[in-house]
């Protein structure tokens, strides 16, 4: 909300600059966002002036030589009258201008000079409303005998005396329980608190809408019913009569503009400046151009349409409100007027419509149109009833001022029975141990009255009445609290711990689970990256997931930002791509990041027909690695990212914490064909581990993420290199691999408490075999067998070497094994481990295999 700084200070004018006023407002919960200048830059030089002659320029067609008077100098302090060279065609001898003279500084930043304008010597000029911002103005000059003026200007004036040519203007953040601070006066309210009681506190200056011009009674000629009274809480009426429809005053198009409103004609600027000040919206109604001169309040039907004054035609559903007259929907309720009864220049008789509408059902027809407006977003807040006689009374008086208006006798008032003001009892010793410091009693009724809240003394405390304005926002005692807080100073309040009651700082196992794996990630030198909880369903494709995959079970947001934005992401793996896309595209081929981060997926149970009600979310790890793994040197070309980089990467992770895991064979759409794994744990021989997973029990096995490289289909929809290509920079035949694991089961098979075994005091004995084994025996399976038969007496064991070709035979490939063998209490002979060996042998037999050598 824009708030300009001189309007704010017509009702509260304390004696701090811009940037004092900026601090107090935010400091008490208004929160400035920015502050912004609107028009010129400094006000000296720009006058009032009366044209006292305008004859044809005698080299341009389009230009007048004028004589102004601009009050006895001309700048020079001849006492002569200015001349100015204008090429506006409504100037005119008599009329009253304004005027910049040599030396002022346009909004632009142009300081003015004396100029020659086809041999004749202009001395300032003659100024539209654009050229001060204050409006668009059209062609012509602004004219200020058009202004509804006590008196005659005289030349000479300055300008800030007659317009609001230069303001600070404040971009106000309002929350939304304070609908209250929506309006100027609501703002000025805010700032009386925020410095009642400092030497720069000033009186709040009275209401700006104290006088109704207008009655109360029976209103002749116009008829109004509300069908859906719990939506209508309150409508207004009046009419007026005689209305000439044209152009605002220049004062008024100056604050609307500054406040980011467009001037239209005074009648709809009316309503505008009345919903700025008071925080209330309003409507105007062209009332011969109402059908039956009858209104009514309704639901619309569903697929009803109305045609707004935006042009558009609007499909409405069975939720939302609308207006209609005697031939159908004229518009919709608390969004936006319709285009049948819209005021134009030859309406003589507006019906003013002031009416409070439910925030729901508003935000719920904004919503689904797709259409906000100052009047919706304020609605949708909660406005109060009480609110709607305040603007009736405020935009009266502006038609009669500025239309010429003659309101007619009576308004239509039909509301529900408002809900009585609500007393709350404050109580002294609350306040203070709530706020940790006593503010006295009387320091609170000052805070409390400076607000507009009534209150009176009590046995311990004050009994306070709340205004009608903030009936739905302070409903307890502690509300009332946070007022006294936030006005006599937050910044003030000691900062002090809560109480601790026994709380031990640590964390829990699962947290020190999430910072150790993100630790051993940036130990790996990866960085970390974060990405947006939301994504788009297009995604889901992207990834090349089959209608029945398990990540399609996607939780879509009811309310979404955008359609990019519609769903929770079920999977981290679209935010490293989009990372490693950035990257790549812009010259940086060698990614190495990670993420930690919640993903989101809807239940099981509740996922029938495609509308889930409820989700599943865990805390996910992934990575991805592409492109070389460490810089160049001239030792030659550093190793690529691939399979077995990031199945390196991962042990790194989970051999942290001790867990006993494996890769298992798996197929994942977005990942290459037989380069793809699932990542498997066992629950430790642990009762207290176990117990932590539900299905658990010793010895059991779950799947924490999957591990592979990325499908070439998948990494050229994201412009990264893969095999066979070359492109973002990386070389031909690039690949990039990734991992995910689900943290949350991580911690259920890592073990709160590590053992460690003291290192050997003797040394191990170690002994090298090569064995051949058919391709098709994994890796895996060979150590699998090796361990196990080995027993306690191998330390351990490593593959050193791997070959293929025609001396092993086609089908079969060579494994080179080190085998380390150890015992607690004595240094092993080769007799010893004889046996042990002639096991091994034996299991690798029972795969196939065959010692070389």
């Amino acid at each position: 909300m824009r708030v300009p700084l001189n309007w704010l200070r017509e009702y509260c004018d304390p004696p701090l600059d811009v940037h004092a006023i900026e601090e107090r407002l935010t400091m008490t919960g208004t929160k400035v966002e920015a502050i912004h200048h609107q028009g010129v830059p400094s006000v000296e030089n720009f006058v009032v002036g009366r044209v006292l002659s305008a004859e044809q320029h005698p080299d341009a067609d389009r230009l007048k030589v004028c004589s102004v008077d601009l009050g006895g100098s001309d700048g020079d302090g001849r006492g002569a009258p200015a001349t100015i060279v204008c090429g506006a065609p409504n100037v005119a001898v008599g009329q009253t201008v304004a005027v910049a003279k040599p030396g002022a500084v346009m909004p632009d930043g142009t300081k003015l000079k004396r100029a020659k304008l086809r041999g004749v010597v202009s001395e300032g000029m003659i100024l539209a409303e654009s050229e001060l911002e204050i409006g668009s103005g059209g062609e012509g000059i602004l004219v200020l005998d058009e202004l509804t003026l006590d008196a005659e200007l005289a030349p000479g004036t300055p300008l800030v005396d007659v317009l609001p040519i230069s303001t600070d203007v404040l971009e106000l953040e309002i929350t939304p329980n304070r609908p209250d601070c929506l309006g100027v006066y609501g703002v000025a309210r805010e700032l009386h608190a925020a410095t009642d009681g400092t030497p720069a506190g000033v009186p709040l200056a009275e209401e700006p809408w104290h006088e109704d011009r207008g009655s109360a009674g029976a209103l002749a000629g116009v008829e109004v019913s509300v069908e859906c009274p719990e939506l209508c809480q309150r409508f207004t009426a009046r009419v007026f009569e005689d209305v000439t429809v044209g152009p605002s005053p220049a004062w008024l198009k100056a604050r609307l503009t500054a406040a980011g409103q467009r001037p239209i004609n005074n009648v709809v600027d009316i309503t505008n400046y009345a919903m700025l000040l008071s925080g209330q919206p309003l409507h105007a109604f062209d009332l011969d151009r109402v059908a039956g001169q009858r209104l009514t309040v309704r639901l619309a039907r569903e697929g009803e349409q109305v045609q707004t004054l935006d042009g558009q035609s609007r499909t409405l559903d069975a939720q939302t409100l609308l207006i209609e007259d005697a031939d159908g929907p004229t518009s919709i309720a608390g969004l936006m007027g319709g285009a049948r009864s819209e005021v134009a220049p030859e309406t003589t008789r507006v019906l003013l419509e002031v009416a409070t509408w439910a925030g729901p059902s508003i935000h719920h027809a904004s919503w689904m149109l797709g259409l906000r407006s100052e009047a919706s977003s304020r609605f949708e807040k909660g406005l109060q009833p009480e609110q709607c006689l305040q603007a009736q009374a405020l935009a009266t008086w502006l038609m009669i001022e500025c239309c010429g208006a003659r309101v007619l006798p009576g308004t239509i008032d039909i509301a529900r029975e408002p809900q009585p003001l609500r007393t709350l009892r404050l109580r002294e010793r609350r306040v203070e141990a709530i706020l940790g410091v006593s503010v006295s009693l009387e320091r609170q009724r000052e805070i409390l009255q400076a607000l507009d809240f009534a209150n009176v003394p009590a046995d311990d405390g004050l009994d306070v009445t709340v205004p009608a304005l903030r009936r739905d926002d302070v409903t307890r005692e502690i509300d009332l609290i946070e007022e006294v807080a936030r006005i006599d100073g937050v910044d003030r309040l000691p900062a002090t711990l809560p109480a601790r009651r026994g709380a031990a700082g640590m964390l829990t196992h699962a947290q020190r689970v999430r910072r150790g794996a993100e630790d051993a990630m940036v130990g790996r030198g990866l960085h970390e990256i974060v990405g947006w909880s939301f994504t788009e369903p297009a995604l889901l494709d992207r990834l090349l997931l089959p209608p029945d995959h398990e990540l399609r079970r996607v939780v879509r947001l009811q309310n979404p930002m955008s359609d990019a934005q519609s769903i929770m992401r079920p999977t981290l793996l679209g935010s490293l791509l989009d990372a490693a896309q950035h990257n790549v595209a812009r010259n940086g081929p060698d990614v190495a990041i990670f993420e930690s981060g919640t993903v989101y997926r809807a239940s099981a149970s509740s996922a029938d027909a495609g509308k889930p009600t409820g989700a599943d979310e865990h805390h996910a790890l992934g990575a991805l690695l592409s492109g070389a793994l460490a810089p160049r040197s001239w030792h030659g070309a550093p190793a690529r990212a691939d399979f077995f980089a990031a199945k390196a990467l991962l042990a790194a992770l989970l051999d942290r914490f001790h867990v006993h895991w494996d890769v298992h064979e798996a197929q994942w759409p977005f990942l290459h064909p037989g380069r793809s794994a699932a990542v498997i744990a066992r629950l430790p021989h642990d009762a207290s581990v176990a117990d932590r997973h539900a299905d658990g029990a010793a010895g059991a096995t779950i799947r924490l993420g999957f591990l592979g490289e990325v499908h070439p289909t998948v990494a050229a929809a994201w412009g990264l290199a893969h095999p066979g290509t070359a492109q973002g920079g990386g070389q031909a035949g690039e690949r990039t691999a990734v991992f995910a694991i689900d943290l949350g089961k991580l911690a259920i098979v890592a073990p709160e408490v590590s053992e460690f075994r003291a290192f050997g005091s003797v040394p191990t004995l170690r002994q090298d075999i090569a064995v051949t084994l058919p391709t098709d025996v994994p890796a895996r399976q060979v150590l699998h067998a090796l361990r196990k038969a080995g027993g306690e007496t191998l330390d351990e064991v490593e593959i050193f070497d791997v070959y293929t070709g025609s001396q092993v035979g086609e089908g079969r490939r060579s494994l080179a094994l080190a085998l380390s063998f150890r015992a607690a209490d004595r240094t092993l002979t080769d007799e010893d481990v004889a046996p042990v060996r002639e096991r091994i042998v034996a299991a690798l037999g029972e795969l196939g295999g065959e010692l070389r050598g």
